[in-house]
């Protein structure tokens, strides 16, 4: 569930209300449902994001993604492809199922690589509105879930949710308030909060059947604070392809 963006008073008042620990095991295993059904190898596609400012400027950029392993065991590289300004500049994230991601940034104009802290992890990434965090994978066991009440989202029906990390899960966010589809446990929007104000909105639309995964292949990520939006776009997407890796270290991040 990458991370890879309310309801006001209502949602004020049932996150306030003791939930049985019957409701606490059916929201987990609505995530451990949602989870099961994304688990692949491997994962491949080109993103479009166009980047809308809140002035009305919109910029678009590209880059490719690839990944190995699912979830909290899982490395990822993301390169930007377009413009000439920002291509090449990778990132490198290895995702670990008891803690913190670890990620590196390779900027080929100083040639050399930075480590990201975790500090850092709530900036956004090279002017998109997704921060660094946000490009983690989450895992089911970094979380505690709620089940807060059922929704139409889009006209899908959803449960919606509460998760919030654990002691171990270093995280900006203080709660995400998640809605997960009844029909195919696709994540339909994720809302992200610092203490009681919400900061992020991450939508996903367009939710298609690729090789039996139920996949968004459009995410909308809203900056609250900012009033900025970026819609990133999957195209050319592949799950389970054979990737090496060896591609998924700082070496080969600097060869490329």
């Amino acid at each position: 569930m990458s991370r890879v963006a309310i309801n006001g008073a209502a949602v004020c008042f049932s996150l306030s209300l003791a939930l049985t620990p019957s409701q606490a095991q059916d929201a987990r295993q609505i995530v451990e449902q949602a989870q099961k059904r994304t688990q692949t190898r491997s994962q491949r596609y080109q993103g479009t994001l166009q980047v809308m400012q809140r002035s009305g400027k919109t910029s678009e950029k590209r880059w490719r993604y690839e990944r190995i392993g699912s979830h909290g065991n899982s490395k990822a590289v993301l390169r930007f492809t377009a413009p000439a300004e920002v291509k090449g500049v990778a990132l490198l994230v290895v995702n670990h199922p008891d803690r913190a991601s670890d990620q590196w940034m390779w900027a080929p104009a100083i040639n050399r690589e930075r480590r990201i802290a975790l500090q850092d992890r709530a900036t956004r990434f090279f002017g998109t509105d997704f921060s660094f965090e946000d490009l983690e994978e989450r895992d089911v066991d970094q979380f505690d879930y709620r089940l807060l009440g059922d929704e139409i989202v889009e006209g899908a029906a959803c449960w919606r949710l509460e998760s919030r990390p654990k002691q171990s899960k270093t995280s900006q966010y203080s709660r995400s308030v998640v809605w997960v589809r009844k029909d195919d446990y696709a994540f339909a929007r994720i809302e992200s909060y610092v203490q009681e104000q919400m900061v992020r909105r991450l939508d996903y639309t367009q939710i298609e059947n690729i090789q039996g995964v139920p996949t968004a292949r459009v995410m909308g990520m809203h900056d609250l604070r900012r009033q900025s939006r970026t819609v990133l776009k999957l195209e050319k997407l592949e799950y389970n392809v054979a990737l090496p890796d060896e591609a998924f270290t700082l070496q080969a991040m600097r060869r490329e």
